[in-house]
């Protein structure tokens, strides 16, 4: 009974604690997102005299509605990048953990070498202005895809682990070549590990800023982000809108990832325990 009580006892100081540290930040953005610019100027926790709920229409109008091409142009990215990263490192991880030679272990190598390496940001926009996609969707798509190729195929790889090579070969004995075999029968099979793959990269792409910030700067294509820089001045800053402004882009990933938080887990933990 008191190992019981114990465990309880932690798993409630366990919550405590991750609501402080999440939850504390978020009440003080949207406590000051209600507020008018001297208020929310102030930067403190006192409720407001009025709740100004005009803040978050004034933050959507602000530019011509850029707030809403540039929801547009996230979802764009994220949901190319997302089906780029799904076809590439499916295949990828499935290859990587199949086949077993001197030329895997280097392929695996320069992709664990992804993982701790920093993006190149000056070569790869001499690259991809020398091809014509610098400051456009299709080079951003390609850009997120790549640095997010390594750690997804790590994910495919650890899953594609935990399913018996004995169901490939009565493929073969039944005839199926190779492209309807990983099609219809091994890509089904990862679909644990298509859904965490979904989730996490949509949140991380779709919250990026830096890479959009260095590989689509100006005004034609902003992205939810990049629109943080509308109300913030060189010698003053409209902080309500502002604020405003960050729990709108917030919303989207914040319920993708609470609704398909088990699904994560159990894409990650699957691949982690039977690969």
């Amino acid at each position: 009974m008191k190992k019981k009580t114990r465990i309880l006892l932690t798993d409630i100081s366990a919550m405590v604690f991750c609501l402080a540290i999440f939850a504390a930040p978020f009440y003080f953005i949207f406590l000051n997102s209600l507020k008018d610019r001297r208020e929310a100027g102030l930067m403190n926790l006192s409720w407001p005299g009025v709740f100004h709920f005009e803040n978050y229409a004034e933050a959507i109008a602000t530019q011509n509605y850029m707030l809403i091409r540039a929801f547009y142009n996230s979802i764009i990215i994220t949901a190319g990048s997302i089906i780029l990263l799904i076809v590439v490192c499916a295949l990828g991880g499935y290859i990587l953990q199949r086949v077993a030679n001197k030329w895997m272990t280097g392929i695996n190598f320069l992709i664990l070498t992804g993982l701790m390496l920093p993006p190149a940001i000056l070569p790869t926009i001499w690259v991809m202005q020398g091809i014509g996609i610098y400051r456009s969707l299709f080079g951003m798509i390609l850009v997120e895809t790549a640095l997010n190729i390594p750690f997804t195929v790590m994910l495919y790889r650890g899953y594609t682990a935990s399913i018996p090579r004995e169901i490939e070969e009565a493929a073969y004995v039944d005839g199926c070549n190779s492209g309807r075999l990983f099609s219809q029968i091994i890509f089904p099979l990862l679909l644990p590990v298509t859904a965490t793959v979904t989730v996490l990269s949509s949140v991380n792409i779709f919250n990026d800023f830096v890479n959009p910030l260095y590989f689509l700067p100006g005004g034609q294509n902003p992205t939810a982000q990049l629109t943080l820089y509308n109300f913030m001045g060189r010698y003053a800053s409209s902080w309500n809108l502002l604020f405003a402004n960050v729990v709108l882009i917030t919303i989207p990933p914040l319920l993708l990832f609470i609704f398909f938080n088990k699904k994560i887990i159990a894409g990650i933990t699957a691949g982690a325990v039977k690969g």
